[in-house]
């Protein structure tokens, strides 16, 4: 049987964006980048400094609409020979600023000395992002005004209340953000991505990609294989078609419950400290008296349930925030509500702050929306989170509410890359922690199969979001040494987790 052919309709309009960046690539390697001290209001110290690169709004339409981007770099600190050129970096979201990288270099961050030897650091904020053609869905002070109703419904009402929000989104992102929808793509960015490396003046691509941004380099090195030279990916979205994205938040679901429970382990073991309950039951107790306390009479006026999981959802991400949640609830708990108020309650004063938390959800929903195909039967949504909650309830419906715009949303839905093995593809280097809640495990085997000739390094028992950020030996000297000399071990490294917080 002959294998299926790709629609005419679908390999042309491939071809033609793939032509169309090619042309802007040609184009930004003639311009350079006119890098300067950062505009003052960017919060951008020297000697980093700021430049622009001006890509298509549409690559099948080159010479038509064009947008700039920001991005900023600081200089290798090494000799002359010891430079190996540039490495850019993308720290997730969709929606994430690229823009506080060359910062680990100017803060003297030890686990990145020798790499900052060879490479100037790069970041950038991707389309739509900061001051890359920012893009809204929501008056931003209405973004951040609470308390907003309590994710988990109680009824049907609630559950129409939430997706009538959902719709107003979705239609708000058009509204005010229409021309940018439909190009708001992870290929787009894959193909700005190489467009950046030709302004650098690069022939090939230095990478380093975490959470989202492992999906845009899996993406980038399968449509510009020949163009990569080193890549790092750091806790890995499972890039598998059917798991863009609807599956993916499912499986987050599932994965957040997992940690949260990690978690409640830890803080029950410092119940000297805490005051929290010595036992994970325990713990779990004074967390749900906590949310209906929240829901029957919100902290401070502002703290109802929504607040607190947008809060406490950053212990289950990462390890940094297991001190700084446990002991704004310990303060609570012994009576001082003014900490869970500051750390949970939006800021109203703050709007440049606002603006900058409106325009990051902004991005997440568009890429996540463009990128694929969303069920569109409410039905399919309330059956499957439903039976999550049952036995995942800590995100489940904060999740879906988070991503129902995607059931209504007004602009064309693209279908995912078949992320694959391209000619010329190097070695990749995959950097997974086995009990990540946002990226769960799976994503970096499933990379690993697609990307032929990576290598994985599991860091196991450990479950923050972002390894190659944290101290643990075993992996960054590997991750040094990947990005000095291209080489990796030979076979797949499980490491020892790194130390565990400290009360």
């Amino acid at each position: 049987m002959a294998a299926p052919v790709a629609s005419a309709d679908s390999r042309t309009g491939q071809d033609r964006e793939a032509r169309g960046a090619a042309v802007a690539a040609a184009r930004a390697a003639k311009a350079g980048i006119d890098w300067k001290d950062c505009p003052a209001d960017w919060g951008i110290a020297k000697p980093i400094q700021c430049g622009w690169v001006t890509v298509p709004l549409d690559y099948a339409k080159p010479y038509g609409k064009q947008i700039k981007l920001a991005l900023d770099r600081i200089g290798s600190t090494g000799t002359t020979d010891e430079r190996q050129g540039a490495l850019v970096y993308n720290p997730g979201g969709p929606g994430g600023s690229g823009m506080r990288f060359p910062t680990r270099v100017t803060s003297k961050n030890p686990l990145w000395a020798k790499t900052s030897k060879a490479y100037d650091f790069v970041g950038f904020d991707p389309r739509g992002v900061g001051h890359s053609a920012p893009i809204s869905c929501i008056d931003p002070q209405e973004y951040v005004k609470a308390p907003k109703a309590d994710p988990v419904p109680g009824s049907e009402a609630d559950k129409l209340a939430q997706r009538k929000l959902a719709k107003e989104y979705a239609d708000g992102c058009a509204e005010r953000s229409g021309d940018m929808l439909p190009q708001m793509t992870t290929p787009n960015t894959a193909r700005d991505l190489d467009v950046i490396r030709a302004a650098l003046g690069e022939k090939k691509l230095n990478y380093l990609g975490v959470s989202y941004g492992t999906y845009l380099g899996a993406v980038y090195g399968t449509l510009f294989p020949g163009h990569v030279r080193r890549m790092v990916v750091d806790s890995v979205v499972d890039p598998a078609k059917d798991n863009i994205w609807y599956q993916a938040n499912l499986n987050q679901d599932i994965a957040f419950e997992g940690r949260w429970k990690d978690w409640q382990d830890w803080v029950a073991k410092n119940d000297g400290t805490f005051h929290l309950g010595d036992t994970r039951a325990k713990v779990q107790q004074q967390w749900e008296t906590l949310r209906a306390a929240a829901k029957k009479n919100p902290i401070g006026g502002v703290v109802g349930p929504a607040e607190l999981i947008g809060f406490f959802q950053s212990a289950p991400y990462y390890d940094s925030s297991w001190v700084p949640v446990a002991q704004v609830w310990s303060k609570y708990v012994a009576g001082d509500t003014q900490a869970l108020v500051d750390a949970a309650g939006p800021d109203m004063s703050d709007t440049a702050g606002n603006a900058k938390a409106e325009n990051g959800n902004a991005v997440y929903t568009a890429v996540e929306c463009a990128d694929a195909q969303w069920p569109t039967d409410w039905n399919t949504w309330d059956r499957d989170n439903t039976r999550l909650n049952k036995d995942y309830p800590f995100m489940t419906w904060a999740n879906a509410w988070m991503n129902l715009p995607c059931a209504t949303w007004p602009t064309k839905q693209q279908t995912p890359v078949n992320v694959k093995t391209g000619k010329g593809l190097p070695a990749v280097l995959i950097v997974q922690s086995t009990r990540d809640a946002a990226t769960p495990y799976q994503g970096a085997v499933t990379l690993h199969q697609r990307f032929a000739g990576s290598r994985l390094i599991t860091e196991k028992d450990a479950g923050s979001h972002g390894v190659t950020g944290l101290t643990n030996p075993c992996i960054n000297d590997r991750v040094d040494t990947y990005l000095l000399t291209g080489k990796t071990d030979s076979q797949d490294v499980t490491c020892a987790p790194h130390a565990t917080p400290k009360p």
